[in-house]
């Protein structure tokens, strides 16, 4: 009689076992559909967007910066699409989708248009504030602007975010400065000095809300890991115009 409860118990428990792990694949299953379908469906939303935008928009340089770096991230959310094989991998390619539709917005933005409907917020935006009015600062000689609108001294947008431990504000900028800290994951020393210009209230009202970055805008580990948790598929450059972003800003040594 002992024996034969032993094994019911021995079966019970087996059973029980196999059920909770049954379980587990079809919540991960699930969870992965979802991610997978959630990153699909914004994917697919950016590639509509790139092809219904107006015929010749691209000829305003505000607009083709824009819409440069927002096929950039269309065909790197399509290879990270591709490969991708958990739900955190997904959700990178969301996000590289989502950051896509925020530089479409930019573009309808300087084309006059109605930027249509909010977007999600992009995770690594959250705390980089954003621009609200026009600032110019010198550094070593040369003029960098940055405003919260599109103009002629300020065709290149930046939907905001985490670079070399630094929060950067959603904003439209004279030069893509940012493009060495998106590519190597730090700032040059050039980057630094035009960064402090720029956001640092030392020299001036930044024209944002320096509570949003916190304190001396450094950004914890976490916050970085969210803005380099991947290769994001893309080198952030859009079309420069010519301009050499590696180091050399404007004639400035450095």
């Amino acid at each position: 009689m002992e024996w034969i409860l032993i094994a019911v118990l021995a079966v019970v428990l087996v059973g029980g076992a196999a059920y909770l792990a049954a379980g587990r694949r079809r919540t991960a299953a699930t969870a992965l559909a979802d991610a997978r379908a959630e990153a699909q469906r914004w994917y697919e939303r950016l590639g509509g967007q790139l092809s219904t935008l107006p015929s010749g928009a691209a000829e305003e340089v505000a607009v083709r910066q824009a819409l440069s770096d927002a096929s950039e991230r269309y065909n790197a959310a399509g290879s990270q699409l591709a490969g991708a094989t958990t739900p955190r991998q997904f959700e990178l390619a969301r996000e590289t989708a989502l950051e896509g539709l925020q530089y479409i917005r930019a573009a309808r933005v300087a084309l006059g248009l109605d930027p249509g409907p909010d977007l999600p917020p992009l995770a690594a935006a959250r705390a980089a504030g954003e621009l609200t009015k026009e600032r110019t600062v010198d550094v070593d000689g040369h003029r960098y602007a940055a405003g919260p609108h599109p103009g002629a001294a300020t065709p290149y947008f930046y939907p905001g975010g985490v670079l070399g431990g630094r929060r950067v504000p959603r904003g439209w900028y004279s030069e893509p400065w940012w493009r060495t800290a998106l590519i190597g994951g730090a700032w040059g020393v050039g980057s630094i000095l035009l960064f402090d210009a720029l956001f640092d209230s030392a020299w001036g009202d930044p024209g944002y809300a320096a509570s949003d970055l916190g304190d001396g805008y450094e950004v914890t580990g976490d916050e970085m890991a969210d803005e380099f948790a991947g290769d994001p598929g893309y080198d952030g450059g859009g079309d420069l115009g010519g301009g050499d972003f590696g180091g050399d800003f404007g004639g400035g040594d450095f």
